[in-house]
């Protein structure tokens, strides 16, 4: 009978041990491994492809191309893939995270400008500028497989995380919101807001849209239970995109025409400090912690990192040119090299 050495036996143990955590312990129900760092990423308008920024250095760590004049960007729910709306190609490009590489194109939109997941990660949106509709894709096959008539020139849209039941579309052209029901796919509410509506943001309850309007310098308030604007908003100069903190106490609004962002107590429905960024600002989306905002400055192919603690900058990233929409990935990815 032979005796395993006690410096042999202690290795077998920790060898065990680490295996566990490495392997069972940090997985997850896709298989991935979470990464210790969220990326973002930047559509970049006049570059023709997407930047993506690891956020725990706020540094570009690659660059992606796609097509012509990328706008919207969004996510799918597992962090799998990275949807990209290209305006002047009209086509939607399909990004795989794990290596950041173009796996599919869709085509047939007509200048789709925006574009946003449901939950479940099945379908996804996007708006279609010049023929006034929403594309449906459905993400398994990446093919459209409905359109949904709306208001005239459509923007923004974004849908309801709690149920993906409602699909809030700002019309542009025609000074008003889409209420799109996602069961039937038909618009069950119209809802009148202020002048050029662009941006558009639900609450984490689901309870609230908050509304840029470009024309008249301010953001509507609805509230979802009776689709009715409950509050309006002072803010800058030419609002452009909005974004929700995820604790529901604040909205950041990107003010394109003064170089600032409005901070909005959501609570008070106040604007209660302004933070100047870059030349420009468009894009805004907010780490999940609530401990930073990220803001594209689409006039000096930047991004501006604002502490939401302080509301200062504390950083500033240069990307591609003319960036547009910015998207935070916080899921399990295969690779986390990055």
């Amino acid at each position: 009978m032979s005796i395993i050495p006690k410096e042999l036996n202690i290795f077998i143990i920790f060898t065990v041990v680490l295996s566990f955590f490495v392997v069972g312990g940090c997985s997850n129900h896709s298989g991935g491994i979470k990464p210790d760092v969220i990326r973002a990423y930047v559509s970049n308008a006049g570059s023709n492809n997407v930047s993506v920024i690891n956020t725990a250095t706020n540094t570009v760590v690659d660059t992606v191309p796609v097509s012509d004049d990328p706008h919207g960007v969004a996510i799918t729910p597992d962090g799998a893939r990275v949807y990209v709306a290209n305006f002047l190609s009209d086509s939607v490009t399909v990004i795989d995270t794990a290596t950041n590489t173009v796996v599919d194109t869709i085509v047939g939109f007509n200048n789709p400008r925006h574009v946003v997941i449901e939950p479940s990660g099945a379908l996804a949106y996007v708006s279609n500028k010049l023929s006034d509709n929403v594309s449906i894709i459905n993400t398994i096959t990446n093919t459209v497989v409905d359109t949904i008539e709306v208001g005239n020139m459509p923007a923004m849209v974004a849908i309801s995380r709690t149920t993906g039941n409602f699909l809030y579309v700002a019309n542009q052209g025609s000074n008003n919101v889409s209420v799109i029901n996602t069961t039937t796919n038909t618009v069950v509410a119209t809802v009148p807001v202020g002048t050029m509506p662009l941006g558009v943001a639900i609450t984490p309850d689901g309870a609230r849209v908050y509304v840029a309007n470009e024309g008249s310098n301010n953001v509507s308030v609805i509230n979802t239970a009776t689709n009715t604007v409950v509050d309006t908003v002072p803010v800058g100069n030419g609002p452009r995109h909005v974004a929700v903190t995820p604790d529901n106490t604040r909205a950041y609004v990107a003010n394109f025409l003064d170089d600032s962002v409005s901070v909005i107590d959501t609570a008070t429905n106040t604007a209660i400090d302004t933070v100047v960024v870059g030349k420009g600002p468009l894009g805004v989306a907010i780490t999940p912690e609530n401990t930073r905002a990220y803001v594209t400055n689409h006039l000096d192919d930047s991004v501006s990192v604002i502490d939401t603690d302080t509301n200062t900058v504390v950083d500033i990233i240069e990307v591609g040119n003319r960036p547009l929409d910015i998207e935070l990935n916080d899921e399990f990815v295969t690779d986390s090299n990055n």
